[in-house]
């Protein structure tokens, strides 16, 4: 398609689901499904109108999709309930370390076993596939600062989480393939991958969000009551964070979900010391200090991001599909990821946790994986990956990527439904 035919087919595409929102709310389809739906039929799947090689635009995939995430992050730790309660957070943490290492086993087997993949592309496939998404996942995650509904603060801060705590396994399924120093014994991945990356992003991202909410408030309430631009708070402070992590050969991933954990957090403790302040998440009143947060400011302009860059990158993925992608082991690792690997990931992860039974099965199922996995795809691909493997795991990745936006797609709307009737949080 030329220029002025993308600008009527994304502009109509818009202005279809502009007037739609209704509609879509009553029918069991997210709007993820039906931007694959008109990629695959305009894709080479049917017409032919256009299509996309994600392994000769992967340097593009890789910033589009990185931006996407890093936006997703941002808007889903400032969702995070206030206060910070151990109990309340320990099994996304636990889902987000232990169930990540368990997908990331078993996935590797199946790629070994299965696929016939080596050792160090299994592993790689494994931490593709493993994280669950920020993006795709907005019908399953908190829908606004404040939300209590236990069953998606858990999806959320897991998906916030483990775009971090992926990384790790990636860097090994490089250093597997001799594409990243593992060190002896690999304590070099150990000490740097792990240990000190993980650490940096999370103090690097507490520091800075902890600093931006100090200022904004005290900016906000000083005599000269300054008016601040949230919006642009909100991506510098996404900037800051990410560059101060990449410099620092930390994971910006995590450093960005934490900055708008701390930066909530510490806005919300600020206005509770205020007099007449609420003891929890309501923003205060305008009597005990600013009316206004950078947090609150700044979600509104991220969640239109958002939902801009799943329309576009869902639109690529269709477009890049054929009717030869279906194979059936990229079929069969789909489903053995969302009905074995899934659901033992969690059942382990969440062992001593206490979750309630319809809880644990809806976790279970709700790993959704998206724009995340294209992610780090193209990270790996950048990063020296044999373009026979490339071809490999692009095949896998987006065919599973597809069947969640699909399979989960169909299922949220019932689920989710089903939980609420019978008062299960």
């Amino acid at each position: 398609m030329n220029t002025a035919q993308w600008f009527l087919f994304v502009g109509g595409l818009l202005l279809i689901m502009g007037v739609t929102p209704t509609l879509l709310k009553r029918l069991p389809v997210t709007p993820a499904m039906l931007y694959l739906a008109v990629g695959l039929f305009m894709g080479p799947t049917v017409l032919g109108v256009f299509s996309f090689n994600p392994l000769k635009e992967s340097a593009l995939l890789e910033v589009l999709t990185e931006v996407a995430v890093l936006v997703s992050l941002f808007a889903a730790g400032v969702k995070m309930p206030v206060p910070f309660g151990w109990r309340q957070w320990r099994a996304p943490l636990q889902l987000a370390t232990l169930s990540m290492a368990v997908t990331v086993g078993l996935v590797a087997a199946f790629g070994v076993w299965v696929l016939g993949l080596p050792l160090g592309a299994a592993v790689l496939l494994g931490a593709i596939l493993a994280p669950t998404d920020p993006v795709l996942a907005t019908d399953v995650q908190s829908r606004h600062p404040g939300d209590r509904d236990q069953l998606r603060f858990t999806l959320s801060c897991e998906a916030g989480l483990n775009d971090g705590s992926a990384f790790p396994f990636v860097m090994l399924g490089l250093g597997l393939l001799g594409l990243h120093g593992l060190g002896d014994h690999g304590m070099q991945w150990v000490l740097g991958d792990v240990l000190w990356a993980t650490a940096g992003g999370v103090a690097i991202g507490v520091l800075c969000g902890t600093a931006l909410a100090r200022m904004g408030w005290w900016l906000r309430s000083g005599p000269q009551r300054h008016e601040l631009l949230d919006d642009f708070l909100g991506l510098g402070l996404i900037g800051v964070v990410y560059g101060l992590s990449a410099w620092s050969n930390a994971w910006g991933f995590l450093a960005v979900f934490f900055a708008a954990v701390a930066l909530r957090q510490t806005e919300m403790g600020l206005a509770a010391r205020q007099p007449h302040a609420p003891a929890h998440d309501p923003a205060p009143p305008p009597d005990a200090g600013p009316a206004s947060t950078v947090s609150r400011g700044a979600l509104v302009f991220k969640e239109h991001l958002e939902r801009v860059s799943e329309l576009v990158l869902v639109l690529l993925l269709g477009g890049s599909l054929y009717l030869d992608s279906w194979s059936w082991s990229a079929v069969g690792l789909a489903l053995f990821l969302f009905a074995v690997a899934r659901p033992l990931s969690v059942v382990v992860g969440l062992l001593g946790t206490r979750t309630p039974r319809r809880m644990l099965g809806m976790t279970a199922w709700f790993g959704v994986r998206g724009i995340g996995s294209m992610y780090y795809l193209m990270y790996a691909i950048q990063h020296g990956l044999p373009q026979g493997l490339s071809l490999q795991l692009m095949q896998l990745t987006l065919i599973v990527v597809a069947l969640s936006i699909l399979l989960h797609g169909l299922s949220v709307k019932p689920m989710m439904r089903g939980v609420w009737r019978r008062g299960k949080h």
